[in-house]
């Protein structure tokens, strides 16, 4: 009998190769962050233990192997943005379709609420109308929209702003 084993699980140290994979991809391929060179696995691997030690870190996994993963991070530095976090969901190039960025929201945004924060921003290049649609999806409203910001692939890109308050 074939059993699929899919879960939702915090993030560890040895799922880094698998994320940086997942990363790297949309380094190359897609404006969805604004890093345009591979990173490292040491660049990355510092770059996610930082953020893990602070802060919710999940991935998503089906018979071992990763899929996509989310995690919230500090919006800004000042103390007075504490308990504003941005969010961050990645998911595998050719998975789409099956559900794996709206399982890895809800927990994260479980876990926010668990945590005591109050504002979750999503911040995304646009256009992105799936990353939209899943931000919607769960109540997030567009709050601000920065006119060529961002400069990747040759051209200017936009970014916007979705808040949710928790």
């Amino acid at each position: 009998m074939d059993v699929t084993l899919i879960m939702v699980r915090p993030f560890k140290i040895s799922d880094t190769q698998q994320l940086l994979e997942i990363y790297n991809y949309y380094v190359l391929n897609s404006t969805a962050t604004f890093d345009d060179v591979p990173l490292s696995f040491e660049m990355f691997s510092d770059k996610i233990t930082r953020i893990n030690a602070d802060y919710p870190f999940i991935v998503f996994e089906e018979n071992n192997k990763i899929l996509g993963y989310a995690y919230g991070s500090k919006f800004r530095p000042k103390p007075a943005y504490n308990k504003t976090v941005e969010s961050t969901v990645y998911v595998k190039h050719d998975t789409f379709g099956k559900q794996i960025g709206t399982k890895l929201y809800k927990e994260l945004l479980n876990l926010l609420k668990k945590e005591q924060y109050h504002v979750v921003l999503g911040v995304l290049t646009i256009p992105n109308e799936a990353s939209i649609k899943l931000h919607e999806k769960f109540g997030f409203t567009k709050v601000a929209d920065l006119k060529q910001v961002g400069f990747k692939f040759g051209k200017w890109q936009d970014v916007g702003f979705w808040q949710l308050n928790l």
